[in-house]
């Protein structure tokens, strides 16, 4: 590698993408050099030396050669510029470059970072500009450092706003090299426009491609154009033009990976539904649980910096607001009394973009003192989202107010609070997170971060969502056996005809073993299979099949051989297998239908528990998950509980107000001293208030039933044994691939003939779903630390008749630490009023009570039935919270 650019890396500490862009530079120079020859015919021989080297570099898109670099934002473009700067100097002996930024707050930035001496000084390190400091010349002094020009050995570094020349070109009163020229002063211009050896570095260049400004400089026939931006492409109305002479790219995702930015997550309540609450409550909500995290994150960083002797960071949150107005509504609100006992008073500040949404760069100003650890500012309130300039990095918590789709809030929320206050990250996730609160939106930026093309996942490269109009179908089987075989077997590959006839011996044993212990699931549990006796009569069954001199193969004794593969098997089953006992439901008699007075029975209700409030924050990229504990608190509860209830059963079309409110408030009563009976005060309004709409369609389901009422009787045959290894064959469209389960589904009416992977508790490399939701609690599943397992069965594994003649197969069975789970999802308007539905989940709920009492007499777990609307499958949703809400009884 190129001495001088090994020196530069090393002594400006310059990242892994940062010092792979100054290699390109190095090595780009030495294909075309660098001069003023810029003619057409010169120019395109230098594109194509380029060209031959960088494909990716198509045209320069300037009258002079060009290259962008693109870096993540976060990843460090103004230190990189230093490097350019840096290795131009020392390896070409170039001494003037002209830095352009498109706006007064870069502007100011720059001038901050390439003067000595300052924190973020972008030659610290270097003692050839630590001897000699370069010229500093900004728009701002320009006609006083010219009197220092002269000096041969000086590096002049000459720093302007390329917003105030666009504009003064824009003003049309004189030709534009004319505004140009008396911008800079027309000597000043005539200077530069004649040095052999001025670099163009832009800052954010995609800010001012092509607009007036850039046309003109033009004129001053640099020798070379360096670009850097986070975002190479320009919006041309609905369309999006990248740049053709991007020689490095180095994207966001990569950055994360990498460890070089924060990791972006997202956070709501566990087990939260928004619709329960109007606008007004959701935003307070929001606010408040910003501010929790945001106290969480204080906390952490004060303490990162007193135990590794670090500097102190002092986080703010960043709320993004509708309107000035509703900037100035939130602004008191949180600086009330009644907000967090009045803590933020006097911590708040707003800041107000013009009509156009555009920041105004005076007030973007003020906020660079937010770094500041004694600072008191601690939440600013946006009418319209920060962009490029803001370079800070203590931002950690965004609210998002104003209505925007998941793209929107994925792509502008993060980039603006991604840069790492150390510069590296720490190992303490709350000091290493940027978290957006984005409680009404949390399953739609899940959804969003997940697509291939957002800027999280960008470069991953998946099949189509539409299926083919002529479908051709294929088997994929997952072999659970195989499996099994496999991981006893193990990975080594034979290189020699001798480890050749071994590994198929091996294979032989291993097949024996599995079909031995599959012959033994006529014992009552698969925790038998641990017994010393069972295992000496699977050993000496399966040393039958085999003579010794065929196990004289191995260097081991014979006996150890099989006894080890024993051993390792009866440990593997219990991971590759949920152990389902053979409950045997058949339905008997007539069906009958009458009438009845009607009382609430609360004794089919179940005992609906209150929602943990806590806080949960789910990593975009990694799906790591956290969980921040609140003390739970229910305000501004009304005074009669049951009008929450009432409410929510007015909404049935067939129910009139005026005529039953003597009957709801009755039930509703009756249902709320239900919930006394075996809760708290507290947790009693808890249940109410965030279940009210679920506890309004029980008491409609006994509505219903005061006109009509399903009476059926069960024969129940337990019989001894279970069932384990079952195999799994799924049909998918020809040429499907197989989809990563967590990225969201554009065409949900063609999934059904997709198949996803990439679990890691489902006992199956594949499975296909009905629909999306059952996508969406296959996410639940993996997600949730408590679930062990999980399988979508078939008739091999469960079959549960609910009338003489049919059988019910669930969408799910769940294991978790504690129970066993029959989980179906179900179209939430079906629920209540589909008499096949109700009629699957009686024999259901029937079949988990006798299989609970097999478990309970063989040291087993509880079977649990969860009948779930598909409306309520969300990623922050636990098996737990599922239960609670959606338990039958």
């Amino acid at each position: 590698m190129n001495r001088i650019v090994s020196a530069i890396s090393s002594r400006l500490s310059l990242r892994k993408p940062q010092k792979e862009s100054l290699e390109i530079l190095a090595e780009v120079i030495e294909h075309f050099g660098l001069n003023k020859q810029n003619d057409p015919q010169s120019l395109q021989e230098k594109l194509a030396a380029v060209n031959a080297n960088f494909p990716s570099v198509t045209d320069f898109e300037r009258e002079f050669p060009s290259l962008c670099f693109a870096l993540a934002t976060g990843v460090g473009k103004t230190r990189l510029m230093g490097g350019f700067i840096a290795y131009l100097h020392m390896a070409k002996g170039i001494r003037n470059f002209f830095v352009l930024a498109p706006n007064l707050t870069i502007y100011e930035k720059l001038i901050q970072d390439f003067t000595p001496n300052t924190p973020k000084y972008v030659f610290k390190g270097l003692s050839s500009f630590a001897n000699k400091q370069p010229n500093i010349i900004t728009g701002d002094n320009y006609e006083q450092q010219a009197l220092f020009l002269e000096d041969p050995l000086a590096v002049n570094i000459n720093i302007f706003n390329i917003s105030k020349i666009n504009s003064e070109v824009r003003s049309g009163k004189s030709p534009r090299i004319k505004r140009l020229s008396e911008y800079l002063g027309q000597s000043y211009y005539d200077y530069l426009k004649s040095l052999p050896d001025l670099v163009l570095l832009m800052d954010e260049s995609h800010r001012y491609r092509a607009t007036a400004g850039v046309k003109a400089i033009n004129e001053l026939n640099p020798i070379l154009g360096l670009e850097l931006t986070a975002t190479p492409q320009v919006e041309s109305g609905s369309k999006t033009i990248p740049f053709k002479n991007v020689i490095y790219s180095y994207p966001l995702y990569k950055a994360m990976e990498d460890g070089y930015v924060k990791e972006p997550a997202v956070a709501t309540r566990e087990n939260f539904n928004p619709e329960k609450l109007n606008q007004e409550q959701l935003e307070r909500l929001k606010l408040e649980d910003g501010v929790r995290v945001h106290e969480e994150t204080k906390l952490e960083l004060e303490l990162y910096a007193r135990e590794n002797n670090e500097k102190l960071v002092k986080p703010f949150i960043l709320v993004v607001a509708q309107d000035t107005k509703h900037a100035e509504d939130l602004m008191n609100m949180m600086e009330s009394d009644d907000f967090f006992e009045g803590r933020y008073k006097g911590k708040v500040i707003t800041v107000h973009s013009n009509q156009r949404g555009e920041e105004k760069d005076e007030t973007i100003k003020e906020l660079l003192a937010l770094e500041d650890p004694h600072s008191k500012v601690e939440i600013v309130i946006h009418v319209n989202m920060l962009k490029e300039g803001w370079d800070v990095t203590n931002l950690y918590t965004i609210i998002p107010l104003r209505a925007a789709n998941s793209k929107t809030l994925v792509e502008q929320s993060i980039g603006r609070g991604l840069r790492l206050p150390y510069g590296k990250r720490t190992g303490v996730p709350a000091v290493d997170r940027l978290t957006i609160i984005a409680h009404d939106k949390f399953q739609e930026i899940i959804d969003e971060a997940n697509n291939p093309n957002s800027i999280i996942r960008r470069g991953v490269v998946i099949g189509r969502d539409v299926a083919q109009t002529e479908k051709k179908m294929v088997v994929v089987e997952s072999n659970v056996e195989a499996t099994l075989i496999e991981q006893l077997v193990g990975e080594n590959k034979p290189v020699t005809p001798e480890e050749e006839k071994k590994m198929e011996l091996k294979k032989s044993i291993a097949e024996a073993v599995v079909k031995n212990i599959a012959n033994k699931q006529t014992l009552y549990s698969s925790k038998q299979l641990k017994d010393p006796s069972v295992q000496q009569q699977i050993i000496h069954e399966v040393n039958e099949l085999y003579t010794s001199s065929q196990l004289s193969l191995f260097e081991e004794e014979p006996q150890k051989i099989v006894e080890n593969m024993v051993a390792k098997a009866v440990e593997l089953i219990p991971d590759l297998s949920i152990e389902i006992p053979r409950v045997i439901l058949q339905p008997t008699g007539d069906i009958s239908w009458g009438y009845h007075d009607f009382d609430l029975d609360c004794s089919v209700i179940p005992k609906l528990q209150p929602v943990a409030e806590n806080i949960l924050i789910e990593h975009l990229r990694t799906h790591q998950r956290e969980l921040l504990q609140i003390k739970k608190d229910v305000q501004g509860t009304e005074e009669q509980l049951e009008n929450y209830i009432v409410f929510h059963l007015m909404d049935y079309p067939n129910i009139s107000y005026d005529d039953h409110a003597e009957l709801l408030y009755k039930l509703s009563g009756q249902l709320i001293g239900y919930l006394r009976s075996y809760l708290k005060e507290e947790d009693v309004k808890n249940v109410v208030v965030y279940n009210a709409k679920r506890l309004a369609q029980l008491i409609y389901a006994q509505m219903k039933a005061y006109y009509y009422e399903e009476q059926t009787n069960y024969e129940v045959i337990v019989r001894v044994g279970f069932d384990t290894l079952k195999s799994n064959v799924v049909t998918v469209d020809a040429g499907e691939e197989v989809r990563d389960f967590r990225q969201p589904i554009t065409n949900k009416s063609s999934i059904r003939g997709m198949c996803f992977g990439g679990f890691t508790k489902c006992l199956y490399r594949t499975q296909k779903f009905e629909s999306d939701a059952e996508r969406k609690f296959a996410v639940i599943c993996e997600s949730d630390p408590f679930v062990l397992k999980w399988l979508k069965p078939t008739q091999n594994h469960i079959k549960i008749y609910y009338n003489q003649t049919k059988t019910y197969i669930p969408d799910f069975i769940v294991e978790t630490n504690e129970k066993m789970y029959i989980c179906e999802i179900k179209a939430t308007n079906k629920i209540e009023d589909d008499k096949e539905v109700k009629a699957k989940a009686k024999a259901a709920i029937t079949w988990c009570q006798h299989a609970s009492n097999h478990a309970r007499e063989n040291g087993g777990k509880e079977w649990v039935y969860l009948l779930i609307p598909h409306d309520d499958v969300d990623s922050n949703k636990t098996i737990k919270g599922l239960e609670a809400l959606y338990r039958q009884n």
